[in-house]
């Protein structure tokens, strides 16, 4: 495969504003009087509370194990009593609740005794190692949280030859990667060769955006140049981090339409999740703190910040200096895929790289949607290669058969479609709101099949029921019938033996009769 840069289609060059949040190193943030950790901070089954409230807990002990393959586990951010199990607002769009185990820290921070390491991780086997991971609760740091345990089976039939480590980190004024990179380059490449040795991958891959020079540098120095793991830089472009556009920059390979990149023999991980796989094998911490960019506008301080998991936003945007007058909206991410939140008071979570506070002049006015003019500035944008015109008026008219049909589930949602719109049209939450749908369509489907499935064993098991009801009645008439039968024959015969012994008997007294008249 050729080292060269292979462009993708669309895309955008945005103001980065990255210069905000990189003027210091990331510092710790001091612990809360509490800390909120919510059990679902991933993609998959939430993860269910092994603890109850007056329950001591150290540093790093499990607080909530997974539920099943696709979840991960939770570990205490501290060592201190629980206070709570109990539901709590989380970041999320919509605002809601969502059960959290609540913990006052002691101050202490002693850790649990069972988060030990090991520097030899080279003689454990790979299948030891993702258990590691597993037992670690390590979620993707860089994008929806899908666990990292996962992603690292791609399962049979799957070789894998490459991995891609994710430090593009392409949205606008999100530097919690850079950052790391620049300040923790080894620990980084030594995630990646854990994550190759469970993978089995010939290589690995490293992307950063060329407006990152202090990470490339950092990186290229800790690779020392071996011949099997490559940084490269790739071109300062929106979104050159999705997973699918990263990798075709690289390697020139496409994910095909609705699979993985397991499916042409690439993983692609965060640059973050690395340095939690490194610091899960070889120092034995689970993942209990990440650092997270807080910038914009609305921050006195804007910098990148050490943060427990469960630390309140509050907290830490008090540590960046607090707001300033110009603060108009928090949004949890970056300005392109992140969402805003109504609250500071929700708790940090694995997944947040980025706490935004806008200022007004940083905030989109709000604008109605003027008609569709067919201009095709989306079409011409998309990263994905979609028609996103064709997809809102199918999503817009509800016809969730034909929005697939046009790919839906190939959007990442990057908003560069809305960006370019002369309409102001709200194209990505139209297909969100069309996922969203098909997949509510789906679970009700499934729900409707389960209940037909259920219907239709309840009515086997009574047309079952009542067959053998027929068959014990059937044989019992069988039984009372050969009863009967035998009683009848049994009655017939003593009846006949009875005859005999009447006629015998009638025939001996003819006889005497007729002699005593002779």
């Amino acid at each position: 495969m050729s080292a060269r840069i292979h462009p993708f289609h669309g895309g955008l060059v945005l103001d980065g504003r990255k210069a905000l949040s990189t003027r210091t190193p990331p510092a710790p943030v001091p612990l809360p009087e509490r800390l909120v950790v919510p059990l679902h901070q991933h993609i998959g089954a939430a993860a269910e509370p092994v603890v109850e409230p007056g329950q001591r807990v150290l540093k790093g002990e499990p607080i909530a194990r997974a539920a099943g393959y696709v979840s991960a586990a939770v570990h205490a951010p501290a060592s201190g009593t629980v206070v709570a199990v109990e539901a709590h607002p989380v970041p999320h769009p919509s605002g809601l609740s969502a059960p959290c185990v609540v913990i006052e820290p002691d101050g202490e921070e002693r850790w649990h005794e069972g988060c030990r390491g090991t520097a030899d991780w080279q003689a454990l086997a790979p299948e030891a190692l993702r258990a590691r991971v597993r037992a670690a609760g390590i979620v993707g740091m860089g994008g929806a949280g899908f666990p990292t345990h996962v992603k690292l089976n791609p399962g049979p039939g799957r070789a894998i030859h490459t991995l891609v480590v994710n430090g593009a980190e392409c949205e606008p004024y999100i530097t919690c990667d850079d950052m790391l990179m620049r300040t923790r380059p080894q620990a980084v490449l030594e995630g990646a060769r854990i994550m190759q040795r469970i993978l089995g991958a010939r290589r690995v891959l490293v992307g950063i955006e060329e407006d990152k020079p202090e990470a490339l540098a950092a990186l290229r120095e800790a690779a020392g140049g071996a011949p099997d793991l490559e940084v490269r830089a790739v071109p300062v472009r929106y979104p050159s981090g999705g997973e699918r556009q990263l990798i075709h920059l690289l390697t020139g390979l496409e994910v095909p339409s609705e699979g993985l990149p397991a499916d042409i023999g690439v993983v692609c991980q965060n640059v973050g999740t690395a340095a939690a796989v490194r610091d899960a094998v070889v120092e034995g911490k689970p993942l209990v703190s990440r650092i997270v960019t807080v910038t914009g506008g609305g921050v006195a301080g804007p910098r990148n910040l050490e943060v427990p998991v469960g630390t309140p936003f509050s907290h830490v945007i008090a540590h960046a200096g607090g707001y300033t007058d110009e603060a108009a909206r928090l949004i949890v991410g970056g300005p392109m895929m992140g969402f805003a939140v109504r609250s500071d008071a929700v708790p940090v979570t694995k997944t947040v790289n980025c706490l935004l506070v806008a200022a007004r002049e940083e905030v989109e006015p709000a604008r109605d949607p003027r008609p569709c003019v067919r201009c095709g500035a989306c079409a011409e944008v998309c990263p994905a290669r979609l028609l996103p015109q064709q997809l809102y008026w199918y999503a817009r008219a509800k016809d969730f058969d034909r929005v697939q049909d046009y790919k839906l589930f190939d959007c990442i949602e990057c908003g560069c479609c809305a960006l370019v719109c002369p309409s102001q049209l709200p194209l990505v939450d139209y297909y969100r709101y069309a996922k969203s749908e098909i997949w509510a369509l789906e679970r009700e489907r499934e729900r409707a099949e389960r209940a037909r499935r259920r219907h239709e064993a309840h009515v086997a098991r009574l047309e079952r029921e009542r067959a053998e009801r027929e068959a014990r009645s059937r044989a019992r008439r069988r039984r009372a019938t050969d009863r009967e039968a035998r009683q009848a024959a049994v009655a017939e015969a003593l009846e006949r033996a009875r005859a005999r012994r009447t006629v015998q008997a009638e025939g001996g007294h003819a006889e005497g009769d007729g002699a005593e008249d002779a």
